[in-house]
């Protein structure tokens, strides 16, 4: 879990960073889904990214019907 600041930054668990491989100084993509979500992407696993929610879309769609009805 991450929190916002005040300055609008956000600050990538310790955990995260680690299992990551992050860097001081990595660039991400940023792309935000109306006001709920919000999703930042290293630029080298945009491409593996895309492909695994094509993967899972089926079961997204599922989760996202089964929500609907109840």
């Amino acid at each position: 879990m991450a929190t916002l600041g005040e300055k609008g930054q956000v600050v990538v668990p310790a955990e995260a960073r680690k299992t990551m491989k992050l860097e001081k100084g990595e660039k991400f993509l940023v792309f935000s889904m109306d006001e709920n979500i919000l999703i930042f992407s290293k630029t080298a696993g945009l491409e593996k990214f895309a492909s695994h929610l094509t993967d899972k879309l089926k079961d997204i769609n599922a989760v996202i019907k089964n929500n609907k009805n109840k």
